[in-house]
């Protein structure tokens, strides 16, 4: 689990990030706010959010639709207007259902997990969400 607090971000992250500087960012995870914190500070990223947002407050899991309105309600706007990323198809696929604008980043060209949703927008790499 200590891993996890240093894994290594792929090369065009931060360009991505300054792109998007106009935006609200945040992390939504199933990690706990210490592991998300520390992994951010690891790789320089800890200023670069405007919100980091565990399931720990609700001891529940994604793709449950009550993790995704944690989004929802730290920022006040509806699920509409959010955009969702994540590398992983379950997710991406839960963020669409709950309605969230599902981005998945899916970089070994991987088939779509059969959930009855399929992300809006499926990408090769990060970088082509700044398009």
């Amino acid at each position: 689990m200590h891993a996890y607090r240093q894994l290594a971000i792929f090369p065009e992250v931060r360009a991505v990030l300054a792109a998007l500087k106009e935006r609200k960012r945040a992390i939504l995870s199933n990690g706990s706010p210490e592991m998300l914190n520390a992994l951010a500070e690891a790789n320089g990223l800890a200023g670069e959010f405007d919100a980091v947002i565990s399931v720990d407050a609700l001891k529940i899991y994604k793709p449950d639709p009550r993790v995704y309105q944690l989004a929802v309600d730290a920022f006040g706007i509806e699920a509409g207007r959010i955009g969702f990323v994540s590398s992983n198809c379950w997710d991406a696929c839960g963020a669409q259902s709950f309605g969230f604008t599902a981005y998945w980043i899916n970089r070994s060209g991987a088939p779509a997990d059969p959930l009855g949703a399929t992300p809006a927008h499926i990408l090769s790499t990060l970088a082509d969400l700044s398009a």
